[in-house]
């Protein structure tokens, strides 16, 4: 038996251990730790602008409300039904994808899930195997590795910068791609950096998944949210060869400012689709009746709602930027599409910022809201140091007065 060195503490028994080592390693959402601590400053009398959180400020649109109230009077509703989703959302959401995308599915082929990120997991979840490795583009949003690695996979980063728009190319990713490789994960309109993929873009990484028999993730979740004439084509309505080895996620919660309904779902081929559903019925059974009824309402309505707050966002991102590129030291890109900018900050680090010096992001995020009162999330939690995201869903004049605020403190940085 080898002896354990008094200098060395032996590791902890399974039994001692008070959470498992899966769980422990999983780091909390920063997207959400940045907005819970502006929130609690905020209650506590401080005047902090959050640029953290990424949701509309925008209230739910009406008569979808009045659809849920009216489904919370049905005993139907108070009830379980079905794990995999209602009926007669299934085929509402097969309606609004050909609407919307030109994608052509069946009920069979959709998992109504518990907001985006449910939807995310179980997809992970029912294709990966332990070791199995997944492509991820980065800047990546906080919540897509941790995903990846509870389901056993390995997320491999692909990085793209400022001087690409944030757009990675298929030699990059052919690069990172080894025997291990299963999966390739393709967001567009993207969360962090607001990059939108041009159409033949698309088509040649789509192209390029297809030769190598590589299945694809795509998060279409800010589908409707682009600007300046971009569109965001669904990758298997541009190369329909992919249909049967492509999973869709999307969901309410950006579209239709939705985010507290908790309703997403999950496209692909029936068997990968069926699997995830019985993933669902032991993990969560049915997403809450009266979300679901809310759901239809959202996507069998008009998008005039949409239409509106698609207008005050390009109005908003047309703002920040703007203001941003008038601070030295900072390099903001213009997005296309959902509802960030992801500035480099690079210019600002090392640098006497009112008497104090940041050397990192996440430092320079934590002097900005303790000299500013503004809170942003530090590129740290993107897998790309050196920035920050900040979302412009928030009103025009908290706006204005929140990069104000950053541009007096920076104005003299250096």
């Amino acid at each position: 038996m080898t002896a354990v060195s008094p200098s060395e503490p032996a590791a902890p028994s399974p039994a001692q251990r008070r959470v498992s080592q899966r769980i422990g390693s999983i780091a909390e959402s920063a997207t959400l730790a940045v907005d819970a601590k502006a929130k609690a400053l905020k209650a506590a009398g401080k005047p902090v602008i959050g640029f953290g959180a990424g949701e509309p400020d925008f209230p739910t649109p009406d008569y979808v409300v009045e659809a849920a109230i009216a489904a919370c009077s049905r005993p139907a509703m108070h009830r379980y039904t079905p794990a995999g989703g209602l009926p007669v959302l299934k085929e509402a959401i097969v309606a609004k994808t050909a609407r919307d995308s030109g994608l052509t599915v069946t009920p069979a082929q959709v998992l109504v899930t518990n907001g985006g990120k449910q939807a995310v997991y179980e997809a992970f979840a029912t294709m990966l195997d332990p070791g199995d490795e997944v492509l991820v583009p980065a800047p990546y949003w906080t919540t897509y590795p941790e995903a990846i690695r509870l389901a056993g996979g390995v997320p491999v980063p692909v990085v793209a910068d400022e001087d690409s728009d944030y757009l990675v190319t298929v030699e990059q990713l052919e690069a990172a791609r080894t025997e291990r490789t299963k999966v390739l994960l393709f967001v567009s309109p993207s969360n962090p950096t607001g990059a939108v993929y041009p159409p033949e873009q698309v088509e040649a990484i789509g192209r390029w998944a297809l030769e190598a028999g590589l299945w694809v993730l795509t998060d279409e979740i800010y589908e409707h949210l682009t600007y300046g004439g971009a569109t965001a084509p669904s990758m298997p309505v541009v190369v329909p060869e992919l249909v049967d080895r492509c999973v869709v996620v999307n969901g309410v919660a950006k579209t239709y400012a939705m985010t507290g309904w908790r309703v997403g779902w999950v496209i692909g081929p029936t068997d990968v689709v069926k699997a995830a559903t019985n993933l669902q019925s032991h993990a969560t059974s049915n997403v809450a009746n009266v979300s679901q009824a809310a759901a239809v309402a959202a996507l069998t309505g008009d998008l005039s709602a949409v239409d509106e707050m698609r207008t005050a966002f390009d109005r908003r991102r047309k703002t920040i930027v703007s203001m941003l590129r008038e601070i030295p030291g900072v390099a903001c890109p213009e997005p296309q599409g959902a509802f960030y900018v992801y500035p480099s900050v690079k210019g600002l680090l090392g640098r006497p910022i009112n008497g104090r010096t940041a050397s990192t992001s996440a430092e320079l995020a934590e002097l900005l809201l303790e000299q500013a009162e503004v809170a942003v999330v530090p590129g740290e939690a993107f897998g790309t140091p050196g920035y920050v995201r900040m979302s412009y869903a928030l009103g025009d004049d908290d706006l204005v007065e929140g990069v104000g605020r950053l541009q007096r403190l920076l104005g003299s940085a250096g």
